[in-house]
């Protein structure tokens, strides 16, 4: 046997590096939080006569025992909710956005209480789980406000100006069935779910059961804000049981999740005619081009990379440096992101939390153990932390990293990043767009015009400069959403309140008919509206 076939040396595994974030004295448990009265004042009314549990992935143990819905109670709830939605859909559209409004302020009052909810059920850090009080906050307030306006009757030219009066009204589309993923389960169950109450919805949603507990008390709390309960239904359950009874009896259905799973149900809608929007994944690029500040690049990075332990759609996982400040960039990503804070505790202080389950556990480690053992660098991270729970893993850099590496490709949904160089600006961009998704991508650069003309080159849906996610994400006047395999349709904006609609044109014909009139015969009208044509374009009515 030659030297060449010896078994590779084992690589000495990589020590924990990134410190533990104390618990304040006098911490709040889950037993604290969780209690039976708060489980049964939100589970009240959820249609379920089988029994389910979620856990809390900081400790494995079970948090609650919930409802489970059979297929025949998942249509039940459709009949519920469809029962509801006409009355609902008869009050004026500025009381039901009054709804959100006072929603808003609520969520703001109580933030206390769903901050511990979403920390307990996703694993994550306060200050990331507070991102999605602000979501909800920011756009609760923008449809409360602009939802008349979106909304309101829109009169057009007719095809016979000032004798075709023309008016397009938006009707709610009847019940949306809304399936929300585990990861955001505050900011992507009810943050969706209002602008399709706002233009006269009612709403069947499944929220993943492991997150559960955020989504009940959205629905409590919009019920106390005036929405009437029988509007907002709750379904739990395994997704390849409840999900596909969802788009069977949905009038529209809205779904954040998997590329594969989102394939499925686009086909189940679309073998019943009905509209669809998906938000699915993402291996979303940044580029630090030649000029960017490197601290201020390095800091974001760390943002955009790491925020809820990188289990975000529109996190970054491949990061393209310009060569010239690609060593001073890693060093400074490298040390801020080992000095990173990893806790459990229900408080401000850790500046990330937990996987959420032992499949997003095993992908990480996959794709960082197969990379190493390719040849890829770890400049961080690369080890999971059990010291501090079963889930943890410590926000990871590679470098290196090279195709067939299945971290190059495959989205990891994890802490977990691959740095690339570059030399042209071009190849950079080509780079980036080499991915059948299209989510979200981040230019950093110290030039306005340079960093927009990057950006209006990048396949993605949002696009933000010298920021990682947030800003494109929180400008809810904008539309949000994917291109190619991350997704159809658009969230905030005009379009994430008007996909919950249909558009009715009604068209008044008054004084003459749309026929030979007036003593024409067929040939006069024919020249008649022949001349008419004409002048209209000359006066350039469209």
């Amino acid at each position: 046997m030659t030297d060449s076939l010896a078994p590779a040396p084992l690589r000495p595994a990589p020590q924990p590096t990134n410190p533990v974030a104390p618990a304040p004295a006098g911490a709040r448990t889950a037993a604290d939080v969780v209690t039976p009265d708060l489980v049964a004042r939100l589970t009240r009314g959820v249609i379920g006569s089988g029994r389910t549990a979620n856990h809390t992935p900081f400790t494995g143990a079970k948090l609650a025992d919930l409802p489970e819905a059979t297929p025949a109670e998942v249509a039940e709830a459709f009949a519920r909710a469809r029962t509801a939605q006409a009355a609902w859909a008869a009050v004026p559209v500025r009381r039901r956005a009054a709804v959100l409004l006072r929603f808003h302020d609520l969520v703001l009052a109580r933030q206390a209480e769903v901050l511990d909810l979403i920390q307990l059920e996703t694993g994550k850090a306060r200050l990331h789980a507070h991102e999605e009080v602000q979501a909800v906050a920011v756009a609760a307030r923008h449809y409360g406000l602009k939802a008349p306006a979106y909304l309101r009757p829109r009169s057009h030219t007719g095809a016979m100006p000032t004798l075709t009066k023309v008016t397009e009204l938006r009707q709610p589309r009847g019940v949306v069935g809304q399936i929300a993923p585990w990861n955001y389960p505050l900011e992507l169950s009810v943050g969706d779910a209002l602008p399709a109450f706002a233009s006269g919805n009612a709403v069947v949603m499944k929220p993943d059961t492991e997150t559960a507990l955020t989504a009940l008390w959205a629905r409590d709390v919009l019920i106390e804000a005036g929405l009437p309960p029988e509007v907002f239904q709750v379904v739990l359950g395994e997704g390849p049981v409840v999900g596909p009874e969802l788009v069977r009896h949905a009038d529209y259905v809205s779904f954040t999740g998997s590329t594969r799973t989102g394939r499925e149900v686009a086909q189940g809608a679309a073998a019943r005619l009905v509209g669809v929007s998906l938000e699915l994944g993402g291996k979303n690029a940044m580029l630090v081009l030649h000029d960017a500040d490197v601290e201020k690049a390095a800091a974001g990075a760390v943002r955009a990379c790491f925020s809820s332990a990188g289990q975000l759609c529109i996190s970054i996982e491949r990061l393209y440096v310009h060569a010239s400040i690609a060593d001073e960039f890693l060093a400074r990503f490298a040390a801020r992101t080992k000095a990173l804070r990893l806790g459990s505790s229900l408080a401000y202080g850790a500046d990330m939390g937990s996987l959420v389950g032992e499949r997003q556990l095993e992908t990480v480690r996959r794709h960082v153990d197969e990379a190493v053992a390719k040849g890829a660098t770890l400049v961080a991270g690369g080890t999971a932390r059990p010291d501090i729970g079963p889930l943890f893993y410590e926000p990871t850099i590679l470098d290196g990293v090279e195709a067939p590496m299945a971290v190059c490709s495959e989205e990891t949904f994890g802490p977990v990043v691959s740095v690339y160089r570059f030399t042209d600006e071009d190849e950079a961009v080509a780079q980036a767009n080499a991915t059948p998704y299209g989510l979200n991508s981040s230019v950093w650069t110290k030039d306005a015009r340079r960093g927009r003309a990057v950006a209006a080159r990048l396949r993605t849906g949002t696009v933000n400069i010298n920021e990682g996610y947030a800003p494109a994400y929180g400008s809810v006047r904008a539309p949000m959403g994917g291109m190619k395999d991350s997704g159809l349709g658009r969230r905030h904006g005009s379009e994430g309140i008007l996909k919950y609609t249909e558009a009715q044109t009604v068209a008044h014909q008054r004084l003459l008919p749309m026929a030979p009139s007036l003593g024409m015969d067929d040939e006069a009208y024919a020249a008649f509206m022949t001349r008419s044509l004409r002048v209209m374009k000359a006066f350039r009515l469209r």
